[in-house]
């Protein structure tokens, strides 16, 4: 299954028969909506992964982003977690930080009030509204109408609200794309047709650190040229489940657990695969804001800003391959060490 660009000689060949005109312009850009939306844990580099995502439209003309489904504005109280009840052999260390975080919440619960309730409630309810009215942009029958190409979800998490979740699948599966970054895996996990699609879903992680990859398809366009490895100074990396790796094409992958490095095995990073008609394509990298920004100025970067660039070749060159832009297979290796 060899994903393949149009052809220019055909091309030619039938605008001299009459068959196409003969296009004085390049190929129109491939049309897309970006969700940030979560109903989850929301990561705080969402917003450079939307500011990045938008410049990579705009430099390389392949796709342009007609619209986004972005977090409604509406603050939600949250009302207070009690701390964990303390270990019976808990030293004497550990007593004093509990003592301390149980002081924490008796204040903060003193001050939710029956009011604050009320009007977390509220919000909620209305946070609950917009989400609903925002994904709505994600029905087949709107994706149809807008000639939609691609779906992108970035960093996206929880049960989103889709008005029709299975027909949002069989529309990918009628030929679209579908390009997920990082917990577009911690989306959905009772939607067991978005897991099949996906063919994968976040398992949990540890301790960001340095994460040794290794590359399954080095001729794939999301290997971006990187090579053979490709080593990144930190990152939170996830443990995969709920994978069949005879559906999918391994493009980066570990070889041993990313915090148990005694712990050998397959540890998928990213992936390619078809979905019907559809070709989808994910990859587990983007906690870090260091990776979506290449600003060499970013306080507290500790990626270099020549891995930033690669982790955005690697996505664009995703992005392009999912929306039939650049050649690459979705042949499944499930071989692949």
């Amino acid at each position: 299954m060899k994903r393949r660009t149009f052809s220019w000689t055909l091309a030619i060949l039938a605008a001299a028969a009459g068959l196409l005109p003969v296009a004085s312009h390049a190929a129109e850009p491939k049309k897309v909506i970006l969700v940030t939306t979560t109903t989850g844990f929301r990561h705080s580099s969402i917003p450079f992964a939307e500011k990045t995502l938008a410049q990579l439209a705009e430099s390389s003309k392949a796709y342009t982003i007609v619209d986004t489904c972005k977090q409604p504005e509406v603050q939600v109280p949250k009302k207070p977690n009690k701390p964990k009840d303390l270990a019976s052999d808990a030293d004497a260390k550990a007593k004093e930080k509990y003592d301390k975080e149980i002081k924490g919440y008796e204040a903060a619960m003193a001050k939710w009030t029956p009011e604050v309730e009320a009007q977390a409630k509220a919000a909620q309810t209305e946070f609950d509204t917009q989400v609903k009215a925002n994904l709505a942009k994600l029905s087949p029958e709107n994706l149809k109408a807008k000639g939609i190409d691609g779906v992108i979800f970035a960093n996206t998490t929880g049960d989103l609200p889709l008005p029709d979740p299975e027909g949002f699948i069989k529309w990918i599966e009628e030929g679209h794309a579908f390009i997920g970054m990082h917990s577009a895996s911690d989306t959905f996990h009772k939607f067991t047709g978005y897991i099949g699609m996906l063919q994968g879903e976040f398992a949990g992680h540890g301790a960001q650190v340095p994460a040794d990859l290794v590359a399954a398809d080095t001729k794939h366009p999301a290997n971006a040229g990187i090579g053979e490895t490709w080593n990144l100074k930190q990152e939170e990396m996830y443990l995969i489940k709920s994978q069949d790796r005879s559906k999918i094409r391994s493009l980066w992958h570990m070889r041993h657990h990313p915090n148990k490095t005694e712990e050998t095995g397959f540890f998928p990073v990213a992936w390619a695969r078809k979905a019907g008609k559809g070709y989808v394509f994910y990859t587990s990298l983007g906690h870090r804001e260091d990776l979506w920004s290449n600003d060499p100025e970013m306080k507290g970067r500790v990626n270099s800003v020549e891995l930033a660039n690669q982790y955005q070749a690697h996505i664009l060159g995703g992005i392009k391959w999912a929306l039939g832009l650049a050649d690459g297979s979705a042949e499944p290796n499930p071989d692949a060490k």
